[in-house]
């Protein structure tokens, strides 16, 4: 029998979206979007992406939970890893219309959780082997059973393609894994604590979580941002097609942000990725001049508005410079965040209340 809503705690007028209502205290993440910074259980995210490991960073996330009082992350995901794949044949016997999104998903429902290894590590050490092997049955290859000896990006990579990956790739990949690993509460994380405020089992509140993501308001934005480069093609192209996009009242993809009222911190962060993989892939080149036209035409047609760039743009240029297809968008970001869903459903199992706010009726009544 669940508990009524105490009616002095209701307000009159709810509001749409929930915006700035506080729902939730947590240690692992804040995001002060008036400033642009982002905070990973105390450090900004430019101190932790691009200067250590997805492991390192996820044991960051993690401290002070029980989960991360393991000797070796990249030994416990490498142990998860090679569990997941054991899974791997009822992914390739699951119907060819499932997406790879789809087939990861399946694959952590199925996915046995023991004791052997504590349901966080067993499920974000999963979704990478779902994600590689999901791709390949979806080409018509065999999967790669993992090397639990790698880290989680470089054997990811190396997972999806057959081939060790170069140092700077999968430094690439641990750079943008790190940037995702926690937002807020965010519609996918928010998702994840309702549900685990129920005490339902860690694997089904990521679950709800992918769920959330997989709509094209929260988790969808950076494939379009490369159709968008594509589409523009050349430097000399970016002025007017970005002009006339504006002028068609269209969204530039990659520019803009619900929270952030100037410029996403992770966008700097990835920046900084795509120059370490240096200029021989002309998108990158490429997307710096649209970058520069994108800022200067929004500025111009929106003056009363701060549009800048978000994490989604170079998010797309970085993921496309390391030979990531961009279909694997979101599987991937799911990959990356799921470690981040599993923090925040410790913290408030640990608190203990179920999340049950009240609606207010505005349907006819009873003559």
């Amino acid at each position: 029998m669940t508990e009524a809503p105490n009616p002095a705690h209701m307000t009159q007028d709810p509001i749409a979206g929930l915006e700035g209502v506080v729902a939730a205290t947590t240690s692992l993440s804040d995001v002060d979007g008036q400033n642009g910074i982002l905070i990973l259980r105390g450090k900004k995210i430019e101190d932790l992406a691009g200067l250590v490991s997805f492991e390192e960073a996820v044991m960051h996330l993690w401290q002070d939970l029980d989960v991360a009082k393991v000797s070796s992350m990249v030994a416990a995901f490498g142990q998860a890893r090679l569990a997941a794949f054991e899974v791997v044949p009822l992914l390739e016997a699951a119907p060819p219309t499932l997406s790879v999104y789809e087939r990861m998903q399946l694959g952590l429902a199925a996915l046995p959780l023991s004791e052997a290894l504590p349901a966080p590590i067993a499920i974000s050490g999963a979704l990478p082997v779902f994600l590689a092997a999901s791709h390949r049955i979806a080409h018509g290859k065999e999967p790669i059973a993992p090397d639990e000896t790698l880290g989680c990006a470089k054997d990811l990579l190396r997972m999806l393609t057959g081939e060790v990956p170069p140092k700077t790739h999968a430094d690439a990949l641990n750079r943008y894994l790190v940037t995702i690993l926690d937002h807020g509460l965010n519609a996918s994380t928010f998702t994840a604590r309702v549900i685990g405020s129920t005490q339902a089992d860690m694997r089904q509140a990521i679950l709800g979580a992918m769920g959330a993501l997989s709509g094209p308001l929260h988790g969808g934005a950076p494939g379009p941002v490369l159709d968008m480069i594509d589409a523009i093609g050349a430097p000399e192209n970016a002025e007017d097609w970005i002009t006339a996009t504006l002028a068609r009242k269209e969204r530039l993809m990659g520019f803009g942000h619900r929270i952030y009222r100037t410029r996403d911190p992770r966008a700097d962060v990835l920046k900084s990725g795509l120059r370490q993989l240096g200029q021989e892939n002309p998108k990158v080149k490429l997307a710096e001049d649209i970058e520069r036209e994108a800022l200067a035409a929004l500025k111009k047609a929106k003056p009363d508005r701060t549009l800048d760039t978000n994490v989604e743009f170079y998010t797309a240029v970085l993921l496309d410079a390391i030979g990531i297809d961009r279909s694997l968008f979101t599987p991937l970001f799911a990959t990356g965040r799921t470690p981040g869903w599993c923090g925040h459903v410790l913290e408030q199992q640990q608190n203990g209340k179920l999340i049950r706010p009240a609606s207010q009726y505005v349907g006819p009544m009873p003559e």
